[in-house]
């Protein structure tokens, strides 16, 4: 078994990959922390003969987990940040400080469609541009729905945004004040990745596909403008680009990646984002 590691500051997930069907066999997620327990945490690692790992945790997490890991799996490997890889050349004047987990989710959106724009709807919602050829444009961070809830302090932070609600209704004014803030901070949200979008493809000339990724994806993707795809395991597909360990990942194909969202026309976006510059 292979087992994949996407370490977050608040939480990690993790799966396990067959080494030989290629097929996922199970997945979980815990609270990030320190001391890690198998069994408990993570897999028992006696049927794990690899791990790959992508880590924005603190180093002492990072350092405590390879250890623990490497006392018993064979293989442990650990992505980092490069000035290029598989064809991309981060776009960071220092390379090394792009959150590994953005530029995994670049590798995995370069691979598949060639040139995209990568979204990552977590603790933090990161934009990533990388146009086709491999160049990466670098990015944008802002505040996830939970980061802006609690900035608020209005003790509505354990009333989370319902994943099933329509755009429409999550856009509307919010008539008690729960709802006036879970509407507040999806417009914020989904507004400015629709804005940034159009911006920089206006700005490059390029239409690009649009990947979503992260715990908030489907609720963010109910918002977006353009034609766009959610793909859980962008981070996964990073990883299994970068250290391919199965026939069916050395062949290019990453577990659960969706169809290339076809975009819409350039002259389009250009017209949306021209209309909502004279509002």
């Amino acid at each position: 078994m292979i087992l994949d590691l996407d370490i977050g500051n608040t939480l990690s997930k993790w799966r396990l990959k067959d080494a030989e069907s290629s097929e996922i066999r199970s997945r979980g997620a815990v609270w990030t922390r320190e001391e890690w327990r198998p069994g408990a945490d993570i897999p028992d690692l006696d049927v794990v003969e690899a791990v790959r790992i992508s880590s924005v945790a603190r180093r002492s997490v990072l350092a405590q987990t390879v250890a623990l890991l490497r006392k018993q799996v064979r293989d442990v490997h650990v992505a980092r940040s490069e000035a290029e890889a598989l064809g991309v050349t981060n776009g960071y004047e220092e390379p090394g400080r792009l959150g590994v987990d953005r530029w995994m989710g670049v590798l995995a959106g370069y691979q598949l469609a060639g040139g995209c724009c990568s979204v990552d709807c977590g603790s933090a919602i990161t934009v990533d541009f990388v146009l086709p050829g491999g160049r990466h444009l670098g990015g944008y961070i802002l505040p996830g729905l939970r980061l802006m809830k609690e900035s608020l302090k209005l003790g509505t932070r354990n009333v989370a945004i319902d994943p099933d609600s329509e755009a429409d209704e999550l856009l509307a004014p919010g008539t008690k004040t729960v709802e006036a803030v879970n509407h507040g901070i999806y417009m914020a949200a989904v507004s400015a990745v629709n804005r940034i979008y159009s911006e920089v493809c206006d700005r490059e000339g390029v239409a690009l596909p649009l990947l979503l990724t992260g715990g908030d994806a489907r609720v963010v993707s109910r918002g977006i403008q353009v034609p766009h795809a959610v793909w859980p395991d962008m981070v996964y597909g990073g990883l299994e680009a970068c250290f391919p360990l199965t026939a069916a990942e050395r062949a290019g194909r990453m577990a659960g990646a969706p169809a290339v969202p076809r975009p819409c026309a350039l002259e389009k976006i250009r017209a949306g984002l021209a209309f909502s510059m004279l509002l």
